[in-house]
């Protein structure tokens, strides 16, 4: 049974989304997800994993040069808004302005799941899941919705993902990342490649 918890409840294994697209404050893409990946382990604590490293399009197509993106899991006691808080810090300490939703991006980390935690509750996270593209280009939240609302529907997240936390359950749509991952379109899939 997934948990519906209160803002404030405490953590377990979160799994992040790394991206860049453009040098940072750090150095190129690649270089950037590094040191992303060695600041997340000092500020979130425990043992952490991070994937491969990929090379995908940009989202949506012509977006910006291509990104590379990865994933990372971490152990930590902290609650899903203190990571996210976490997340924003690191993305200002590489240069991140948000300026353009779906833009060129220093560093993009997105806090993807934490355990089986559902946030804020079911009704929410299903009208977000449920939002069409074309909405999804135009409105953002206003509250951290968990897991997020669009994992599934992304390969560029899903393969990485799948490096760290291929077992991990999705506690509404059921799946394991790996499934998830293997229900993508092939060409879909076929774009997101090691580097």
């Amino acid at each position: 049974m997934p948990q519906t918890v209160q803002k404030y409840s405490m953590g377990g294994n979160a799994l992040i989304a790394l991206g860049s697209n453009v040098t940072s404050h750090w150095g190129i893409p690649n270089v950037t997800l590094q040191k992303a990946f060695m600041r997340l382990t000092e500020c979130l604590g425990g043992s952490a994993e991070m994937s491969r490293v990929y090379t995908t399009p940009a989202f949506p197509v012509g977006a910006g040069p291509d990104f590379a993106n990865a994933a990372i899991r971490v152990e930590t006691n902290l609650s899903a808004l203190k990571i996210l808080e976490i997340l924003h810090e690191i993305e200002a300490e590489a240069g991140r302005e948000r300026l353009v939703r779906w833009g060129q991006r220093t560093l993009d980390l997105d806090l993807i799941a934490l355990d089986d935690v559902v946030l804020p509750d079911r009704v929410t996270h299903d009208h977000w899941r449920g939002l069409s593209l074309e909405k999804q280009a135009k409105v953002a939240p206003d509250q951290l919705i968990l897991p997020h609302p669009r994992v599934q529907d992304r390969s560029f997240v899903l393969v990485p993902l799948a490096d760290v936390a291929p077992d991990w359950v999705h506690p509404i749509i059921g799946l394991t990342t790996a499934q998830m991952r293997d229900a993508r379109p092939l060409d879909e899939l076929a774009t997101v490649r090691p580097i």
